[in-house]
């Protein structure tokens, strides 16, 4: 079972135009779910499209942000300073954005039980999916060279978009990893500490060797073909990650994050093939001191990466 398919239809989207520049237009976007929900605020997927002035085909960069609305901020600058090189971006508004956070939610985000997490996650992935609908309808964006842009949670999400829908064709994923139960159990941050505070070190090993039993048996046979013993493992960006080998991945970590441990980022990146990573001497948050290299570091890789399936 793949829990991330969808009813692929065409897309009735509204879109009105918010702000001009001499560089780009900027849009609100919304359409409905194709995976709705009891939350009818969820059922709205919402986002800001940046469109470059003076160019036919665009390539595409779908960004996604980390949790909470400061999330999103990261995201609007880097869509900015894209779409004024030419790349068009679609900046989506998470579910744990507070335009389509469920008011049941907003005092408990760090303590949703596990079915909610999983749902979340399929709302998440589908809504990227979805963009990619949407983008296949707007004239202006070349449908062959789209990417995603994922930031934290963001970069969970898009991984694992990335996995199973080969029409992204490159990823950046920033203080990003994988091996959730790991990231709970290593984390510094103190959501992270109260969520394995009643787990000993004996059931946390024996999850782990779970874990890694179900990875070997997911590369053998396809995800789709395994029954997970937890239901986790299926928004484990882990668990998709052998499916992004040899395919245009940048990973941009931090080397003192509390939130996503350097052991869960190197167990991701060992799973994906190694591929570029770029370690910025900083905390989790504190990533975007370095933004001017961020970004001419993605600029790089994308010019690079989406060129070669043009």
């Amino acid at each position: 079972m793949n829990p991330y398919d969808y009813n692929n239809t065409v897309i009735n989207y509204n879109t009105s135009l918010i702000e001009t520049t001499p560089h780009w237009r900027r849009y609100a976007v919304d359409f409905p779910t194709a995976h709705p929900t009891r939350h009818e605020k969820n059922n709205t997927v919402r986002g800001e499209y940046f469109r470059p002035r003076g160019i036919e085909k665009a390539p595409l960069a779908i960004l996604v942000h980390g949790m909470g609305d400061y999330g999103a901020v990261p995201c609007k600058f880097l869509a900015r300073t894209l779409a004024r090189q030419g790349t068009a971006c679609f900046v989506l508004y998470q579910v744990f954005h507070s335009s389509r956070l469920p008011e049941s939610q907003k005092d408990r985000i760090y303590e949703l039980s596990p079915e909610e997490w999983f749902e979340s996650y399929r709302i998440s992935v589908i809504d990227v999916r979805q963009v990619i609908d949407w983008a296949r309808q707007v004239p202006e964006i070349d449908p062959e060279q789209i990417a995603v842009i994922g930031i934290s949670f963001g970069g969970f999400v898009s991984s694992i978009a990335m996995a199973i829908d080969e029409r992204i064709k490159a990823g950046v994923f920033l203080v990003s990893g994988g091996n959730s139960g790991k990231m709970v159990w290593q984390g510094r941050r103190r959501y992270l500490k109260r969520w394995h505070a009643n787990t000993t070190e004996v059931e946390y090993n024996h999850a782990q060797s779970q874990y890694r039993a179900y990875l070997d048996e997911v590369a053998g046979k396809g995800f789709e073909n395994v029954t997970p013993l937890r239901q986790e493992f299926l928004n484990d960006p882990m668990t998709f990650a052998h499916l992004l080998k040899r395919r245009p991945v940048l990973m941009i970590n931090a080397q003192w994050d509390g939130a996503v441990p350097r052991d869960c980022t190197r167990d991701f990146w060992e799973e994906c093939g190694r591929p570029e990573i770029t370690w910025f001497p900083s905390g989790h948050p504190s990533l975007w001191l370095w933004y001017p290299l961020i970004t001419r570091r993605i600029r790089r890789f994308l010019n690079k990466a989406l060129d070669s399936v043009s």
